[in-house]
């Protein structure tokens, strides 16, 4: 038989939490989120709470945890888009039909109980959180943005009157061939661009804590406006983006992201890439001890595999072509001979313009993820 019940003591939190790492843990793919941040969502200490409700759920059967599942109001997108929208995130489970039932049909019950009409995801608080669930790719590496899941997983929540709303695919960009004069050739057009454009990358010689500080505003302020049309994106609180920047400031450096400015120094665009995690995060299962950060230290100055965070432009810049530059340091990354590759996370599938720029390297398409949704 199976039992539901609503996560509220510090056990539960450890069990919520803890119920992927079991689950996963003979799975080479699976990549841990990081420990702690995850029960700090659970104990209702992100600054997401705020602007959302959330709710989380365990699933039992004979005393053992064997499902679970998050439900999210995300307030703000529910009043810039005028509907009553609940999303479910964190959903994992055994391949038990009955277990997908029940949790998801406690999600729904308390999105009935807040007057929400429409139930989607995987989506989390934010962009910046795990979203999509995986239909295809369940043999390749997951980035650290990214939740991985089992095949079954789609059939779960199928069943449960699900049906898709978009599709995101996943890249692996390999160096071009002849890498030298394929940058030769974009530099020449890059320079053009952002000559015309009157666009200029930013200086990244000054050191990484004073270039963070001096365009962490300037990037939230990039995304949010260019990703304003794009699906589930809301816009960012100054306690989230501190948080964010909190989080991360850590691994960026200023090689890692790059800044277009207009004449005033007015940032038209953004390009961040991150280096992989990935091994780091499955030794240590998402737990950041001294033992540990060899590994991480070593990722984050001499990676070998970069994951490709985002692109921006403002929409006045949108068909400027100053994406250019955003590529031209990217090819430079993959032809230092280092990088074996770039993973570029999640491009929606209607996106053709973000899609057809891996054209100009050697990519290939090798994952796909879903976001679901049900009218209750």
């Amino acid at each position: 038989m199976v039992i539901i019940q609503e996560v509220k003591t510090n056990k539960q939190i450890k069990q919520f939490v803890n119920f992927p790492l079991e689950l996963y843990k003979d799975t080479p793919y699976f990549v841990p989120p990081l420990y702690n941040d995850e029960i700090k969502v659970l104990k209702r200490k992100s600054p997401y709470e705020t602007v959302c409700e959330s709710i989380f759920f365990l699933a039992y059967i004979d005393n053992k945890v064997v499902g679970r599942i998050q439900g999210i109001i995300q307030k703000q997108y529910n009043e810039i888009k005028n509907e009553r929208r609940i999303r479910f995130s964190r959903f994992d489970a055994i391949n038990n039909q009955e277990v997908a039932n029940k949790l998801f049909e406690a999600v729904e019950n308390w999105a009935k109980s807040k007057n929400m009409d429409t139930v989607c995801g995987p989506l989390g608080f934010s962009d910046f959180e795990r979203e999509g669930l995986l239909i295809e790719g369940f043999d390749q590496d997951s980035t650290f943005e990214e939740q991985y899941n089992f095949d079954y997983y789609q059939k779960l929540i199928e069943n449960c009157g699900y049906q898709k709303e978009v599709d995101w695919v996943e890249s692996r960009i390999f160096p071009p061939e002849n890498a030298k004069q394929q940058i030769e050739k974009l530099k020449r057009l890059t320079d053009l661009t952002l000559k015309r454009a009157k666009v200029h990358l930013a200086d990244t010689s000054i050191s990484d804590r004073k270039y963070i500080n001096l365009y962490k505003d300037a990037f939230f302020d990039v995304i949010e406006e260019g990703y304003k049309e794009i699906y589930g994106v809301v816009p960012f609180t100054p306690q989230q983006r501190k948080l964010i920047i909190d989080s991360y400031r850590p691994v960026i450096k200023s090689k890692y992201l790059f800044v277009l400015l207009d004449e005033s120094n007015k940032a038209v665009g953004i390009g961040l890439v991150f280096p992989s995690f990935s091994d780091a995060l499955r030794y240590s299962k998402g737990k950041l001890y001294p033992k540990t950060l060899f590994k991480f230290l070593k990722a984050i100055n001499h990676p070998t595999v970069v994951d490709l965070g985002l692109v921006a432009v403002l929409p006045e810049y949108r068909n400027s072509g100053i994406t250019s530059a955003l590529m031209l340091k990217m090819m430079e990354f993959l032809a230092n001979g280092k990088i074996k590759y770039f993973e570029t996370n999640l491009n929606l599938e209607d996106n053709l313009a973000v899609r057809t720029q891996w054209n100009r390297f050697n990519s290939i398409e090798n994952k796909k993820r879903r976001s679901f949704i049900k009218k209750l």
